[in-house]
């Protein structure tokens, strides 16, 4: 690909990253298990599934298995594990902390970093296939633009619920770009 473009790409995706992690950081210790929302009549959660610490796990094993371009042989870091894979909708042996998120999240932001940096065009062009295609083409490019806006739907979600609880602004502001390393909090 076009330096330019993998340099845009980078930019964009990073900033969605940034956005998750203002939101994680800016979460206090008291909202860590707060529920963003409640059941529907027609689609009940069980317990876990929308609390804050899930939707962002959630939101990063998506990001890492995305990046990774392929299922099968996907494994995250410990001490996480494949059951968001679990049809069944298994919620992890525990709730992870914060700690353990971000640094999640910065290993991630580095594998994005890279993997979008130093992406080809037969990269870009390589085709994936997930359950969720029904069946349709998708190439890895359009798999990353999917990831970065599923990043983004979350990010806004904790946020949005962040702000309800009178989280100050400054704390869940707009990222515009990737931050430079150093500008990394």
């Amino acid at each position: 690909m076009e330096t330019s473009w993998n340099t845009t790409l980078w930019r964009q995706f990073g900033a969605a990253i940034d956005m998750l992690d203002n939101a994680l950081l800016g979460c206090p210790d008291s909202l860590w298990r707060g529920r963003l929302w409640g059941n529907a009549a027609d689609r009940p959660l069980p317990p876990g599934f929308a609390e804050f610490w899930y939707v962002a796990y959630h939101t990063l094993f998506w990001l890492d298995l995305y990046l990774s371009g392929a299922g099968d042989d996907f494994a995250p870091p410990a001490p996480f594990s494949r059951a968001e894979l679990d049809p069944a909708g298994v919620l992890p042996e525990r709730s992870y902390t914060k700690e353990e998120l971000r640094d999640y999240l910065a290993s991630l932001r580095q594998k994005c970093q890279e993997t979008l940096v130093t992406l080809t065009d037969e990269r870009a062009r390589q085709p994936v296939e997930y359950p969720w295609a029904h069946g349709q083409p998708i190439n890895f490019v359009e798999l990353q633009m999917y990831n970065m806006r599923h990043v983004q739907e979350h990010s806004a979600q904790l946020s949005l619920f962040l702000g309800q609880q009178a989280i100050p602004d400054e704390a869940l502001g707009w990222v515009p770009w990737a931050r430079d390393k150093a500008d990394s909090q």
